[in-house]
């Protein structure tokens, strides 16, 4: 979602792709929590959950030691307390015709100051001027607040994520956007495999490309979202609830690395 102050990073379990066409300054090693888990043991959950999205396209010919830089030094912002959840990963599928993205950034807090308190930290400034604007081209980033808050924040290593984002038709009536927030909310209830999902509207467009609704959805694992991806005929109907108000769709699907992985750059 950069600026040195007060910006984020630069700041749905369906493919909606519809055919419209604590602190310490950060040593870049993994803190002793893992990145993935680190939210698991708090006693008390957030009373609402910020979703920051950050998506990425590295320059081809890329070194990958600086690639892997890159996702080290952002996954060892979880060293900030104000940090739930935060996932840097490469992207398993992209289905988008317009944008060419590589690599994507999930991350959660407990609030819109929170997340402020996270985009003006030194750490977070240094990772993003060293490690990212250097090899990066093309950058979006949206937040939303989710529409529920999961019982986990941070979802298991191995998970598979699908994040969809929705660019919807010019002057679309606020009735229209709360049906197709609708339908995604009840995507949990008509697809089992689904651990989590949240939906919301974006409040940060400046970075977003014109793309206001954003979901994320979470599976067990790649196995399980394919199951509810194979299930065509049901897929399709609920992409049909929402076809009229799209303009164009995002959807990214990425895995939560494991604390596992090598950390040090």
């Amino acid at each position: 979602m950069i600026c040195a102050r007060a910006r984020p990073l630069f700041s749905s379990p369906l493919a909606f792709a519809i055919s419209t066409t604590k602190h310490s300054p950060i040593n870049l090693r993994f803190s002793r929590r893992s990145f993935s888990a680190v939210a698991m043991s708090s006693s008390t959950p957030p009373s609402q959950l910020i979703e920051h999205i950050v998506l990425f396209k590295v320059k081809d010919e890329t070194d990958s030691t600086k690639i892997s830089s890159m996702i080290n030094g952002l996954n060892a912002l979880v060293s900030l307390d104000q940090v739930l959840h935060i996932s840097a990963a490469p992207l398993h599928r992209l289905g988008s015709s317009a944008f060419a993205f590589t690599h994507v950034l999930h991350s959660r807090y407990g609030s819109k100051e929170d997340l402020t308190y996270y985009a003006a930290h030194p750490d977070h400034v240094r990772v993003v001027k060293e490690f990212v604007l250097p090899i990066c081209d093309d950058i979006m980033a949206v937040d939303w607040i989710a529409h529920q808050v999961p019982r986990t924040n941070a979802p298991l290593p191995g998970s598979a994520a699908k994040l969809t984002l929705l660019k919807v038709k010019e002057n679309l009536s606020d009735e229209a956007k709360t049906e197709i927030t609708g339908v995604i909310k009840g995507l949990s209830e008509k697809f089992p495999g689904i651990d989590q999902i949240t939906v919301g509207e974006n409040f940060s467009p400046a970075r977003a490309k014109g793309f206001s609704i954003a979901s994320i959805a979470y599976f067990k694992d790649l196995g399980e979202m394919e199951a509810v991806d194979a299930q065509k005929e049901l897929v399709n109907l609920q992409k049909d609830k929402v076809r009229d108000y799209v303009d164009s769709t995002i959807v990214v699907e990425f895995v939560v690395p494991s604390s596992s992985q090598p950390s040090s750059l």
